[in-house]
């Protein structure tokens, strides 16, 4: 049987005796083994993390344990640990081993995780279905046919199906949210430099985040409190320490929703939200309806930004520092030309030319400045909202998870996906998916609820709300 159970039960039943590290941790491979079909993990570090688990139980034998010591941890395979393979679900990084981990994983091991293996994902981030990965496809536990959404889909995937407690993903635009909505899971996207980037690889550089995939919110939280803060190492992170909420609001917490966003759900999606928003209504909380103009400019101006972005930070995948190398070129401009096109996949093709096109001389202005402004008006307009209002909730898809190869032929489809997810992304505010009773089809779906920067403790709050209302 698949081990089971929040950090704080680990913790207590290992200092009873009633189980230890190591038991958990072959718990933990036998179920990996079990769901190879999924695909979730690319990399599984069996030797090693039973070594760490031995090493852990002894620290449990004299008290000298750290604050995350039997929490078992995944890592997205976009994120640097020490020594080992990183691809970024990529061909061009094909055999790239990391020379540092990122600093989240250095406070994850620094308070005893375990780290258990490297998760598939969409190459470099760039995906909502976790279809576009050099190591194959990563299928929904609840049904093989249906994607676990993207990019992080092996990250949800492998906390979804008992592999491994907790996983850190990255989120750009929705890619730890969506995913954890379609696999019925929790998925924290923090405050934009919340935590270090330091270690993760760059998609677009002023959207990415590492986020925090879990079943339990305690143990989201519990990762939160220590992979948050500055790093001197990282320029965009923040300086502003993590602390949790001594005890809960007393007062009525203050809700509300885009009408915009209800209108464009099918019938029954809409029903299934809106009785949500009920139930936080009649719990005695301010639930209230209200309009956002700027919505149908998130997504364009969502795609426009990180497709630029995205031009630039991969331009350094040339062939000649590191990766894929394309031995049979006669020219340097040769070689960058047919590493790059024989390393990268389809899509992220499809948005570096996309982003080198609105980047390109005559068209910066059109786009990309455009875009920028477009930003600054969404990011005040929603500070302005949420002086009345403690939170701006919604569906976290549109969908529940799709038939795997569905959406494939029509990126606007996919591109579409995340919808609900970028308003976070855009403004940089923390956000989180919490899973809810009520299914399409037997499929989860979740609701997605956003707050002020650096507020991820009322974020906890809310969701415990939302689990309660929903158990």
């Amino acid at each position: 049987m698949p081990f089971t159970g929040s950090l704080e039960e680990i913790q207590a039943n290992i200092i009873s005796g009633k189980s230890s590290c190591l038991s958990i941790v072959y718990s933990f491979l036998e179920n990996i083994e079990t769901h190879r079909n999924l695909n979730a993990f690319v990399a599984v570090y069996a030797e090693e993390s039973i070594a760490r688990a031995r090493e852990i139980d002894n620290k449990f034998k004299s008290g000298k344990q750290g604050r995350l010591a039997g929490l078992v941890v995944g890592l997205k395979d976009l994120i640097a640990y020490e020594n080992h393979e990183l691809n970024a679900s990529s061909k061009i990084l094909s055999g790239y081993k990391s020379l540092y981990s990122a600093t989240a994983v250095e406070k994850l091991l620094a308070e005893d995780a375990i780290i258990i293996g490297r998760q598939n994902c969409d190459e470099f981030g760039m995906g909502s279905a976790n279809e576009n990965s050099a190591h194959g496809i990563t299928r929904n536990g609840l049904n093989p046919d249906r994607v676990a959404g993207g990019s992080s889909g092996g990250s949800a995937v492998a906390v979804q199906m008992g592999m491994c407690s907790v996983s850190l993903g990255t989120d750009t635009g929705g890619s730890v949210r969506q995913p954890a909505a379609f696999c019925g899971v929790i998925g924290l996207k923090p405050t934009y430099g919340r935590i270090s980037r330091r270690g993760l690889v760059a998609y677009a550089s002023s959207f990415d985040t590492i986020g925090i995939i879990s079943n339990y919110l305690e143990d989201n939280e519990a990762v939160m409190e220590v992979i948050a803060g500055k790093d001197p190492l990282d320029s965009t992170s923040s300086n502003k320490a993590y602390t949790r909420l001594s005890k809960s609001t007393e007062a009525p917490l203050r809700f509300c929703y885009f009408k915009e966003t209800i209108d464009s759900l099918g019938e029954s999606q809409a029903k299934i939200y809106t009785n949500q928003f009920e139930q936080l209504s009649q719990a005695g909380h301010h639930v209230e309806a209200i309009s956002f103009p700027l919505q149908d400019y998130l997504v364009p101006a969502y795609y426009l930004l990180t497709m630029a972005e995205a031009s630039s930070n991969l331009s350094r995948y040339d062939g000649v520092r590191y990766g894929l190398r394309e031995e049979s070129a006669a020219s340097y401009q040769e070689l960058f030309g047919k590493s790059r096109s024989a390393g990268f996949g389809d899509e992220v093709k499809r948005r570096i030319l996309l982003g080198t096109f609105v980047l390109s001389s005559g068209y910066y202005d059109a786009y990309v400045t455009k875009a920028q402004k477009v930003r600054k008006q969404i990011r005040e307009a929603t500070e302005k909202i949420l002086q009345d209002y403690d939170f701006i909730i919604s569906p976290t898809t549109p969908t529940p998870a799709f038939e795997i190869g569905k959406q494939r032929a029509n990126p606007t489809e996919v591109y579409l996906e995340d919808i609900f997810t970028v308003h976070a992304s855009l403004t940089g505010l923390p956000a989180i998916s919490i899973p809810i009773k009520e299914k399409i089809d037997n499929l989860p779906l979740g609701i997605h609820v956003s707050t002020g920067e650096f507020m991820e403790n009322r974020l906890y709050e809310a969701g415990k709300l939302i689990v309660e209302l929903n158990s």
